[in-house]
């Protein structure tokens, strides 16, 4: 019998929040080797919340995140940058250097993380280049390809120090059908070749379902539902629903949550102008 794998990530009844603002409560998620697991949810929900809770930026209020089994609360210098060594980052909106060509985009985890050689470094570049299509578009600059070639290139870029974990910020922002169809797809083919656990945070359901193994969707400032892609769209859950099909009207609210924040902000205002 095939033993379970072990949890890449693992939250366990984790909150999330700033100030005295808590977004998220009673989180509990788990991604194994080999699955693409989309974090879904409207704008503001808090999926990239939960991505700055994975690389450690954000500590959990309370519950436990660990990573690759390690506690990412008691991590701290040396050993917080070691785990984060073994993740990739895509970036909302690629964050590539734009005074460096493509070439020197890619190369740039390797010459700042590994000792080894440049014809090391060449053929590693140039073999991740290809297996997002752009291996001979290595010598231009990034202002001389498209937006959907940029994302390929910070895709090569997270991915060129193989991973064990992939962590994508809405990956698919901002591109064309095509684009974002290639993307969607290259999400599933390094995740199966790398046999890395890929998250995506995402609200694009159309793309995400058929790559994803596991799909989470949060809302409301808790996890609304989770389940593989099969089983959230047969669920009668009216929040899902109204998420899956894009319907203007339902359980999801159009007006941003009263906080104490606001409350003080408030008052202060109407106290400066004696309102």
């Amino acid at each position: 019998m095939t033993p379970h794998p072990t949890p890449i990530v693992q939250f366990d009844g984790v909150s999330l929040g700033y100030g005295d603002f808590t977004v998220l409560s009673g989180i509990d998620l788990q991604v194994l080797p080999g699955q693409v697991v989309a974090m879904m949810g409207g704008s503001g929900s808090g999926k990239t919340t939960l991505l700055r809770a994975a690389t450690g930026q954000l500590h959990a209020r309370a519950g436990t995140v660990q990573v690759f089994g390690q506690d990412m609360a008691a991590l701290h210098g040396e050993p917080l940058l070691k785990v984060r060594q073994r993740m990739g980052v895509l970036f909302q909106g690629g964050a590539l250097f734009t005074d460096l060509d493509v070439f020197e985009n890619v190369a740039f985890p390797l010459r700042e993380h590994t000792c080894i050689s440049e014809s090391q470094i060449l053929e590693r570049v140039l073999a991740t280049l290809q297996s997002v299509g752009l291996r001979h578009a290595a010598h231009l600059r990034i202002a001389e390809i498209s937006s959907g070639m940029a994302r390929r290139v910070a895709l090569a870029r997270a991915v060129v120090l193989e991973p064990e974990l992939v962590l994508y910020d809405e990956p698919f922002a901002g591109l064309d059908p095509i684009s974002l169809g290639i993307t969607a797809q290259l999400i599933r083919t390094m995740t199966d070749q790398l046999h890395c656990a890929s998250i995506v945070i995402t609200h694009d359901v159309g793309k995400s379902l058929p790559i994803a193994n596991q799909i989470y969707l949060i809302g409301q400032g808790r996890l609304i539902a989770h389940g593989t892609p099969a089983e959230l769209s047969a669920s009668q859950d009216e929040y899902l629903q109204q998420f899956l099909q894009g319907r203007p009207d339902g359980p999801i609210g159009f007006h941003y949550p009263l906080t104490p924040a606001f409350e003080r902000w408030l008052a202060h205002r109407r106290e400066a102008i004696g309102a």
